[in-house]
């Protein structure tokens, strides 16, 4: 369906000169016949510079062997559309300066014949707050790289402390208490590195995490080569940290309990770990192994030992739940829900 034929300046109006963007007009052969003020203001010009020149005169000139054809292929189109999309589009001004723009143009038919009207704009401010905001996340970002460096750092040296500790020390259960507390540490530690490695300061790679924390605790506990083996499938889930800090806390508890009571005299064996997300979000985390298990007279639902308190008061932390299975295999599974973004 033809366009309409009307004069120019009716089809413009007066309300030309106050729309707020700039706008500039060019007939087929690619000279400005009229500019609205804002397009004199954004430009540097004043219209009577404008009018009959070129309008790749405000192209910067890297751009303009390329800009006659694109503008005559629009031409022959005849249909409004953005131009350039996809690409970085610059204006350049009275004063040699070039700014971002983003460019509409629009097919006009006159009496004077058809026209491209085109609205320019200044995109300057918006690239400037896109790189404030930029260099805020970038800062953001190296501070937290910073917080979990030190976090970790720090709490190396407290692992150090307790070590220097139990050189001081010959009863060998105070010493197995501290090696307890040395490996709640290092685990702690452990999750704070596998952030400063990976960058990504709000998911821990859950599987990383285990394939590093796993490996130093079987060699912590003394362990044989080849007398306990470690799988692990956690499909590379990620928790936030403060799901991950309970959650690795947990797995060192109850692999280290497997560790020291469920394989004695040298028994072979195996520990899984297994962690799973479904699509709802929520979470199951699994320790087992088919070591000597627990025995009937052993209370788990009141556990003595600190370890198995830790899990149970860390599974109310989560709002999870805590299945036992006692023997072959004794497997914990913990479900939980992940906290929802507000």
């Amino acid at each position: 369906m033809p366009h309409k034929q009307i004069r120019l300046d009716e089809y413009l109006g007066q309300a030309f000169d106050r729309i707020p963007v700039a706008m500039v007009v060019v007939n087929q052969q690619g000279l400005i016949t009229r500019v609205n003020r804002l397009a004199e203001t954004t430009f540097g010009y004043q219209s009577e510079e404008l009018l009959g020149q070129a309008v790749e005169m405000l192209v910067p000139v890297r751009y303009r062997h390329a800009h006659p054809g694109y503008r005559q292929g629009f031409v022959a189109e005849t249909v409004a559309r953005p131009m350039g999309a996809g690409r970085d589009l610059a204006g350049l001004r009275k004063d040699g300066s070039e700014f971002p723009v983003e460019i509409g143009i629009n097919p006009v038919e006159t009496g004077e014949g058809p026209m491209v009207l085109s609205v320019i704009l200044d995109l300057s401010e918006r690239k400037e707050s896109e790189k404030r905001v930029h260099a805020a996340l970038q800062e953001k970002e190296l501070l937290l790289e910073e917080v979990h460096h030190r976090v970790k750092n720090n709490l190396q040296v407290i692992h150090s402390l307790l070590d220097l500790q139990a050189l001081k020390i010959d009863d060998p259960q105070v010493v197995g208490m501290l090696r307890d507390s040395q490996n709640r540490i290092r685990s702690m530690s452990m999750i704070h590195q596998t952030l400063y490695q990976s960058h990504d300061f709000a998911q821990v790679d859950f599987q990383q995490f285990l394939g590093e924390l796993l490996p130093t605790m079987m060699e912590s506990y003394g362990t044989s080569p080849g007398q306990v083996d470690v799988q692990i499938d956690a499909n590379h889930v990620k928790l936030p940290i403060n799901e991950a800090i309970p959650c690795g806390l947990i797995v060192n508890e109850l692999v280290s309990n497997a560790l020291k009571h469920g394989f004695p005299e040298r028994r072979r064996g195996t520990v899984q770990v297994g962690l799973f997300q479904d699509e709802q979000g929520n979470v199951e985390l699994s320790i087992g192994d088919d070591g000597v298990g627990f025995g009937p007279e052993q209370s788990l639902e009141r556990p003595g030992s600190l370890g198995l308190q830790l899990v149970h008061l860390l599974t109310r932390q989560l709002h999870g739940t805590l299945q036992v299975h006692r023997a072959a295999p004794t497997r914990f599974t913990l479900r939980f829900p992940l906290a929802r973004k507000p």
